[in-house]
């Protein structure tokens, strides 16, 4: 199992060790994460390479979002690093009680890459034809994606789990 942490994060397999599949097979990925393992399992199975299952928490998905929301977020960054990553990781763990998180070193271009990221149904459908099951995993009370449009983006093409009261981290409590 290859697990791929979201922006600006480490070591936050822990708070979905409830829904890993544990498998040499699978690979999985936590909001920005989630585009890496998409992304990495597109590679793998091009060079002939096993994938089963691939797992999507609370998947960065911001081509929903205006132009103006992505220069504001922007913005904010360039601002001050500290304080937008420090109100980004208390919005994920909105409403909810924050657990521990590891941060790491972050930069610009990876919050440029994942606002600005445009999932494509047809490479979707296409690791889905070569027998990978896609599962998408989605909080109702996550502040951070536009979970509708997460839900109804997916839905033809992955097993899409709606936790009706959890965060961005899957969170319930």
């Amino acid at each position: 199992m290859q697990f791929y942490s979201g922006f600006s994060l480490k070591n936050e397999a822990y708070l979905f060790e409830e829904y890993i599949k544990k498998s040499q097979y699978t690979a999985c990925g936590f909001s920005y994460g989630a585009i890496k393992a998409y992304e990495q399992t597109q590679k793998s199975l091009a060079c002939g390479k096993r994938v089963d299952t691939l797992q999507l928490f609370s998947p960065a998905f911001f081509q929903s979002k205006d132009e103006k929301f992505k220069r504001l977020q922007l913005m904010a960054y360039r601002k001050n690093e500290d304080v937008y990553l420090r109100q980004f990781i208390n919005s994920c763990f909105s409403p909810h009680a924050k657990k521990i998180v590891q941060n790491c070193t972050t930069i610009l271009e990876e919050l440029e890459e994942l606002l600005e990221y445009v999932w494509d149904l047809d490479s979707l459908q296409k690791l889905k034809n070569k027998g990978v099951i896609i599962e998408v995993y989605i909080g109702g009370e996550d502040k951070i994606i536009d979970v509708e449009a997460v839900r109804e983006f997916f839905l033809n093409v992955a097993t899409v789990t709606y936790i009706k009261n959890a965060n961005h981290f899957l969170q319930i409590n």
